[in-house]
């Protein structure tokens, strides 16, 4: 009889599941970009020039990695270090032809460097504070930065500030700003110390919407590719997902530890959170963790491990930027 139940159950169970993929993607570990000397504070990569990889640190300089292709020893090396501020770069952005970047620092000012040549070409002063979040528009012809004075501010690209938001701004510090990827809905999304992500209108650069849930301080905030989805992070641990129409909390991730920053995958329908512990990918379609990478070395107590994130333009490599001022590459692979 029990021999008999079992065989039933068995025959049940392989009737009604559909067959499990063996072949599930996952990142595998390629290899370090080593060049900088403290936290590397922001990553950012671009579709024209998908060979090239641009950093920020604390050490005060953005580095330029040119990429290798597959098969060789090394994942990538050191074009050109590219100095100017006086104290550590929070962030980096690229245009989207992948000539020029612009970084933010706590030195209070942006730069727009021209990558062929390293050097600066323009120095935007404005904030009375440091910066720490810088945003390029699609076309690239807007600029938008935030920072400890509290203050969201819009540029051209002449280093002109053209506008500087103070209705219904943060009570507390900037922590990122960005722009959504949308041509038919130009918004802004901001995240704060205040525990805020905010939406604003790009036309009239109003309030459109605060995304109300964090029980702590936000550091990050990015958006789809599709500009549909803001994901956000920060101190309480959880990454939350909201609709950028119509600010509504869709749900929650649970990452288990401070989130530093987040990525959404240009390829697949993942999430990626860089946490104090480990990076965690979780796939949105059952919001599930599909991978968890930690560090082969972790930093001493207290000190968190991966603080930027960034994929490639073709979504098959990740790079994340570690408090031991390394860059760490993965590649996405069956296992």
């Amino acid at each position: 009889f029990w021999l008999k139940a079992q065989t039933d159950v068995a025959i049940f169970v392989i009737r009604t599941h559909p067959p499990r993929r063996t072949m599930t993607e996952s990142l595998q570990f390629r290899g370090f970009l080593k060049g900088h000397r403290k936290w590397v504070t922001s990553i950012a990569t671009t579709y024209e020039q998908s060979n090239v990889v641009v950093s920020a640190s604390r050490d005060k300089t953005l580095m330029v990695w040119e990429m290798t292709p597959d098969g060789e020893e090394s994942v990538g090396y050191a074009r050109r270090s590219m100095t100017g501020h006086s104290e550590p770069v929070a962030s980096v952005v690229l245009s989207s032809d992948g000539q020029f970047c612009l970084s933010g620092s706590w030195d209070k000012t942006m730069r727009l460097w021209d990558l062929n040549k390293g050097n600066t070409i323009r120095t935007f002063q404005g904030h009375e504070k440091d910066v720490f979040g810088v945003a390029f528009s699609g076309d690239n012809r807007q600029i938008v930065s935030g920072g400890r004075d509290k203050t969201i501010k819009l540029w051209n690209t002449l280093g002109e500030c053209k506008y500087t938001i103070t209705e219904d701004v943060h009570t507390d510090w900037i922590s990122c700003v960005v722009f959504s990827p949308s041509a038919k809905m130009p918004l802004i999304i901001s995240g704060g110390w205040d525990k805020l992500v905010k939406v604003w209108n790009l036309g009239n650069c109003k309030l459109r919407t605060n995304l109300v849930g964090h029980g702590g301080v936000v550091y990050t905030a990015t958006v789809s590719p599709d500009g549909s989805l803001c994901a956000s992070g920060g101190k309480d641990a959880t990454a939350m997902l909201w609709d950028v129409n119509d600010g509504k909390h869709l749900y929650s991730l649970d990452a288990g530890s401070t989130i530093n920053a987040l990525c959404f995958s240009p390829k697949n329908y993942w999430l990626v959170a860089a946490t104090d512990v480990s990076i965690k990918v979780w796939d949105l379609e059952n919001k599930s963790v599909l991978d968890e990478l930690t560090a082969t070395n972790p930093p001493k107590c207290g000190i968190p491990w991966c603080v930027s994130l960034t994929w490639s333009a073709d979504g098959n490599s990740l790079f994340a930027g570690s408090t031991d001022g390394n860059i760490y590459v993965y590649e996405v692979g069956t296992a």
